[in-house]
């Protein structure tokens, strides 16, 4: 799945959005609101699978 990247027009906190920005270490707003968007997406995606199949596996670990 290629990357669709297009301009756009957003109204933005600019304070939070340079926190943001120096939190993860990168130089740019937009760096910084790709990655939040990136962490929102696999956050939910991880929730809907432990809402799916949380507590219906069994772990079985390598047992010395």
């Amino acid at each position: 799945m290629g990357t669709a990247i297009k301009m756009t027009s957003i109204r933005l906190d600019t304070r939070l959005a340079d926190k943001a920005a120096k939190a993860l270490g990168v130089k740019s707003r937009t760096e910084a609101v790709h990655i939040a968007l990136r962490e929102i997406v696999a956050l939910n995606e991880f929730k809907k699978l432990m809402l799916d199949h949380g507590g219906k596996h069994r772990f079985e670990g390598h047992e010395e």
